[in-house]
């Protein structure tokens, strides 16, 4: 009997250290998850989809969100904290992401103890995606999931009594990761160092989003709401298929010492490399959109798939809503407050013709203005008068407070941080072959750095004395004055500019490509073609 009992244990044993075998696909699924895989507009299938889940809104949350869970397979994945009030749909939005990754790549818990990580079995937890509902429930596994996220794996040496002797001894528990961590929490104050690790996302707490919200729960009431659980089953099984397709293969930015991040922080170290993992996951989610490239190293062949620009535009634009605000020194909801609160002066001050430094007000007008119930203005007033962004003076009334807004709505953005990240359309495109030009209508993703086009600085040097009679803006005119036979000049010259033998328009890839004519600056010469007749400008300047 203890024969068998020990067989059992090892059996156990073995199959919590075996992972998950995938379940073959049939045919026409198969099909299916190509298809899907395959699609050009992939990113915004996936955002039609959640919709049609019933997933309201949210759309940066929810594809960062499918984005981070796609890095599982990737070396070093991202994690996700889901940061909102209580009631505001971040175990919705958890839900409805995990919702459509394969059962066997998941691992969700309610709550975790201290030690609990250490005994999971050495592959249990690797390239999977490990979810926990609060993160009030894993506050004392935090240093085991900090450590996991951050060394890819954690060990434990622990007592215990050997089986043939009885004696104490000292056995090493190991866990191999990565792991893909995913957590929500209604804490303002989270443990810093768990935080830097994670891209924070903060959910829509507006009132147009609880009136989406509402209008989506009476939908699902009706027969049409019948019909959409159906197809949610659908969009669930697909997504699952398609991610059983995706396969771990190596990403190489070609573009990567072109890129730029902000630099005037520390923690940036961490979030340039959530920057770079972002774009990764793009690729990786359309590696059935790239060309699948081998390389031998040391007699192994390895397969990889190369970024595009079209991924980085699509990171920058997530990066800039998700990681610039993972900088702001305020959470989420103590962004939006102050926000209130700042409304709720302005409108007074125009009302009382009072200056912003001479308004006081109180934590139940605050209450009045914005809806809140008293323990979260409470909370979030604390934190920002220790971040003075309010002033506290003591009222007339033994222990009431009036408050005085400090903020003057500097780098007024929403909290928002740029993150200093290149123009998609200066990187250096003929550094690699066989990529598509970007379009010209892309715009810059940075506000804070300059255009080509549009957006191009100012000269550098003031301006002397009048301008160049023959300067863009005043062409044909001579000191105020129409001159015919520069016009003549001008179509003569045009019509025969062109060199013999060369195209006028220059090709990128045989595709012609519109280029601007490069303004004139101090110092440097005019290379238009044209010449304007000395005669003609002395006749010009007679007829004034």
């Amino acid at each position: 009997m203890l024969l068998q009992l020990e067989a059992m244990q090892q059996a156990e044993s073995e199959a919590k250290e075996t992972p998950a075998h995938k379940k073959q696909l049939n045919p026409a699924a198969r099909e299916a998850a190509l298809l899907l895989l395959k699609a050009p507009d992939l990113l915004s299938r996936i955002l039609e989809d959640f919709n049609a889940a019933g997933v309201v809104g949210e759309e940066t949350n929810k594809l960062v969100g499918y984005l981070a869970c796609v890095s599982c397979k990737l070396d070093k994945p991202l994690a996700l904290m889901v940061q909102s009030s209580s009631a505001a749909g971040k175990s919705s939005l958890m839900d409805a992401i995990l919702n459509l990754m394969p059962e066997e790549e998941r691992v969700q818990y309610s709550a975790m103890t201290g030690q609990s990580l250490f005994y999971m079995g050495e592959t249990h937890l690797k390239n999977k995606i490990l979810a926990i509902s609060e993160e009030e429930g894993a506050h004392n596994a935090s240093y085991a999931l900090k450590l996991l996220q951050s060394e890819g794996e954690i060990t434990i040496a622990s007592t215990g009594k050997d089986d043939s002797s009885g004696d104490l001894v000292t056995k090493e528990y190991r866990v191999e990761g990565p792991v893909m961590l995913f957590m929500t929490t209604t804490a303002i104050d989270v443990d810093e160092e768990l935080m830097n690790r994670c891209l924070v996302l903060s959910v829509n707490e507006s009132r147009e989003q609880t009136q989406a919200i509402h209008q989506a729960q009476r939908k699902s009431r009706t027969l049409a709401g019948l019909q959409n659980r159906l197809q949610k089953q659908q969009i669930t099984q697909l997504h699952r298929d398609a991610q059983q397709l995706i396969k771990a293969l190596h990403i190489i930015n070609p573009y990567a010492d072109q890129l730029t991040f902000l630099d005037d922080k520390t923690r940036t170290r961490r979030d340039h490399e959530k920057y770079l993992t972002l774009i990764d996951s793009i690729t990786l989610l359309h590696q059935y959109q790239r060309p699948t490239q081998t390389i031998t190293h040391d007699g192994q062949v390895l397969e990889y798939i190369e970024v595009t620009l079209d991924d980085i535009k699509a990171a920058n634009r997530l990066a800039h809503d998700v990681l610039g605000k993972t900088l702001d020194e305020l959470p989420p909801q103590t962004r939006k407050l102050l926000k209130l609160i700042q409304q709720l002066v302005k409108d007074e001050c125009e009302k009382q013709s009072l200056k912003q430094r001479d308004y006081r007000f109180s934590r139940k007008q605050i209450r009045d203005h914005s809806g809140w119930g008293n323990t979260q203005i409470k909370i979030h007033c604390h934190r920002l008068e220790e971040m003075e962004y309010l002033l506290t003076h003591r009222g007339g009334r033994g222990q009431s407070f009036a408050y005085e807004l400090l903020y003057q709505g500097e780098a007024d953005n929403n909290g928002k941080h740029f993150m200093g990240l290149i123009d998609v359309e200066k990187l250096d495109s003929a550094t690699v072959p066989d990529v598509a030009l970007p379009p010209a209508s892309m715009q810059s993703y940075d506000e804070k750095k300059s255009g080509q086009k549009a957006k191009r600085s100012g000269s550098g040097r003031p301006q002397v004395g009048a301008k160049s009679a023959h300067g863009r803006g005043n062409k044909n005119k001579v000191n105020g004055c129409h001159n015919k036979q520069l016009d003549a000049a001008d179509q003569e010259s045009d019509g025969n500019s062109t060199i013999p033998g060369k195209s006028t328009t220059p090709s990128y890839d045989g595709q012609d490509v519109q280029v601007p004519r490069a303004q004139g600056c101090a110092g440097a010469a005019r290379t238009d073609s044209r010449s304007f007749p000395l005669a003609g400008t002395r006749a010009a300047k007679a007829e004034c």
